[in-house]
């Protein structure tokens, strides 16, 4: 039996985490966290460009470690379309391996988490003013790579609930 690896992917603020916890749990599956977090809260000091790529691999790294242990589901807590975004909206210029990684790194399926959530705020977040331009970005992005994606919506269980209907529709 193979994986479907399905990417939760949106910008911030977006439910991303919990949508992703929530369908391993409906799944009865693992599910990647976002490492991003997880290095940020490490380093001591203001993240910066290579800090940027040393995320998407440890992402990768985790995400890759997982798959075989995963059953039909790998729900991965982010993707390389976030790390390039990022990368392209900070320092107006993106990593190589990033981009290798969005053509390499086949998802089934990408679920671009929807902005009609209020924002939270959380110290490693930076852009509640840019959510239209962010998710138009990610939007633009999925579809001018000809990516399967939905777009998932709606408060509390109603978003779990489209994101289960859209899984179960497509595969």
């Amino acid at each position: 039996m193979s994986t479907y690896r399905i990417a939760i992917t949106g910008p911030e603020s977006t439910g991303k985490s919990l949508l992703t916890e929530q369908l391993a749990r409906h799944y009865h599956t693992l599910w990647v966290p976002e490492y991003a977090r997880e290095y940020l809260k490490e380093i001591d000091r203001p993240y910066d460009y290579e800090d940027i790529l040393n995320i998407a691999k440890g992402q990768m790294s985790k995400e890759n470690a997982l798959a075989p242990r995963s059953g039909k589901f790998l729900f991965c807590d982010t993707d390389p379309i976030v790390t390039k975004i990022w990368c392209d909206v900070k320092f107006g210029t993106c990593h190589s391996w990033i981009l290798d990684q969005i053509t390499t790194q086949a998802y089934d399926l990408y679920l671009l988490c929807d902005i009609d959530l209020p924002w939270q705020h959380d110290p490693l977040r930076e852009h509640p003013d840019k959510r239209e331009y962010l998710f138009k970005l990610f939007h633009d992005e999925l579809r001018s790579r000809k990516l399967p994606f939905r777009i998932i919506s709606g408060m509390g269980d109603k978003r779990l609930r489209q994101a289960i209907k859209v899984i179960d529709l497509t595969f």
